[in-house]
Order: C-alpha cells, then sequence, then structure tokens
C-alpha cells in the first residue's frame, strides 16, 4: 500500500464513517475506492466489513458516552435482525443481477417517501420492552433479511421503520441503528476472515478514517438540530443511490 492509497482510505473512509452513522450509504464509496485499489470484489466486500465493524464500535462508545442508553433493547432488536440477514444472504445466491438492482430502487424508493410523510407524534413515555410488539421484532427481521440479500442503504431502513414504529426521536434512533447494525455485521465478518477474504492493512486505515467520521457524526447527532440533519441527509443518500442504479 502506498501512501497515496493509505491517503485515499482515510479520506473516503472519514466521509463514509459520518454518512453511515448519520443515515447510510457509504459503502457506495468504500467498495468501489478499494475495487480500484486492486481487491477483487468479494475481499473488497469483506476488507469493508472491518471499517463497518470499527466505525460502529465508534459510535456507540461515543453515543455511550454523550448519555445514551437502552443497549438491552438495543440487542433484543439485534436478534431477529442477524437471523434475517443471514437468510437473506442464502436468498442474495439466488437471484440475478437485474431483480438485485429494480428491489434496490423500489425498496429506496419506498424509504423516501415514508421519510417525507408528515412527523408522526413522538411518544414522550420512556422507551420500554413493552413497546417492542411483535410488529416491530418481524420489521428488524424483514430489514436483516433485506440487509442479508443486498446490504446497500439498510440503515435507512433501520431510520425509517424505527422511527415510525418506535415514535422516537431520530437522532434516539440513530443510536438504536448504529449498534444493531455493530452486532448484525459481525458474523458477516467472521464468514469473510474464514474465507480468508479480508486485507487487514486496507481494512484498518479505511477503519480509522471511518472511526473520526463516526465521532464527528455523533457530534451532529447529539446537537439539537440532530434530528433534522439525519432526516435530509437520509433523504439526499437515497436520491443518490437511486439515481447510480438508474445510471448504471
Amino acid at each position: 500500500m502506498t501512501l497515496l492509497e493509505a491517503l485515499a482510505l482515510l479520506a473516503i473512509g472519514t466521509v463514509a464513517g459520518f454518512i453511515n452513522v448519520l443515515s447510510a450509504g457509504g459503502s457506495m464509496l468504500t467498495l468501489p475506492l478499494l475495487m480500484f485499489l486492486g481487491l477483487p470484489a468479494q475481499e473488497a466486500n469483506g476488507t469493508n466489513r472491518v471499517s463497518i465493524v470499527l466505525q460502529s464500535l465508534s459510535a456507540v462508545t461515543s453515543f455511550f458516552r454523550a448519555g445514551a442508553r437502552h443497549v438491552a433493547l438495543s440487542l433484543r432488536l439485534s436478534v431477529p435482525a442477524v437471523v434475517g440477514s443471514l437468510i437473506g444472504a442464502w436468498l442474495a445466491l439466488q437471484t440475478g443481477d437485474a431483480l438485485f438492482e429494480a428491489i434496490l430502487i423500489a425498496v429506496m424508493a419506498g424509504s423516501a417517501v415514508l421519510m417525507l410523510l408528515p412527523q408522526p407524534r413522538l411518544e414522550t413515555r420512556p422507551l420500554t420492552a413493552e413497546r417492542l410488539t411483535p410488529t416491530v421484532t418481524l420489521a428488524m427481521f424483514a430489514i436483516g433479511l433485506y440487509g442479508g440479500f443486498i446490504q446497500v442503504g439498510v440503515g435507512v431502513l433501520f431510520l425509517v421503520v424505527l422511527y415510525r414504529m418506535l415514535k422516537i426521536d431520530l437522532a434516539q434512533v440513530n443510536v438504536f441503528k448504529v449498534l444493531i447494525i455493530l452486532v448484525y455485521t459481525l458474523p458477516a465478518l467472521a464468514l469473510f476472515l474464514v474465507n480468508d477474504q479480508v486485507r487487514w492493512g486496507y481494512g484498518l486505515v479505511l477503519a480509522g478514517g471511518s472511526m473520526l467520521g463516526a465521532w464527528l457524526a455523533v457530534k451532529v447527532n447529539m446537537s439539537p438540530r440532530g434530528a433534522f440533519v439525519v432526516k435530509w441527509l437520509t433523504v439526499a443518500v437515497i436520491a443518490a443511490i437511486i439515481l447510480r442504479l438508474l445510471l448504471g
């Protein structure tokens, strides 16, 4: 790895980490960069998980230092997401590229519509386990299924669904999202490791940038205008994903 390559990984990693923590879609930047630097697609996919895990860990740590809680509730939401992701990964192996992209466009367009609907009436009572209804659990399974199947933009779905179902502020939803994604990504990273598809040098340099971006994103998320930034950044990311797919 040259110095220029390392600087590119750090720079793009910082931007991707910022986007991933506040919204989703950072992998649209990091995966092409890793492949441009010469990694085969599977190695790039596996190596990118190193960055996702470490940026999520950085964000979770920063959120809790800033006073965020609900670890137990987040872990409960993670279980159905992990189960769904394992099934989704298997389904992805049976699906052609054209159908794959059509499903992604449809899901992202639907997410944009949901995000732009009028804000739901937010709950003022404390978030407790009783509010994690079977419908919420099923939704987490479905998002995990999607994430295992496609992965791109999965954070958008976590934001939209939890925002609408739990009726808590988007900034609070983001705390749940990053912890769920941390748990959700660990089994996938382990699978890539077992199959020798991780390049640690590239992954750790990329992760260095993404952890910085995650730290900056937490500062924005916890600010008074955090929910506003999350909403409109998410809409912009959805538009970018759809445009990129339509233009090929």
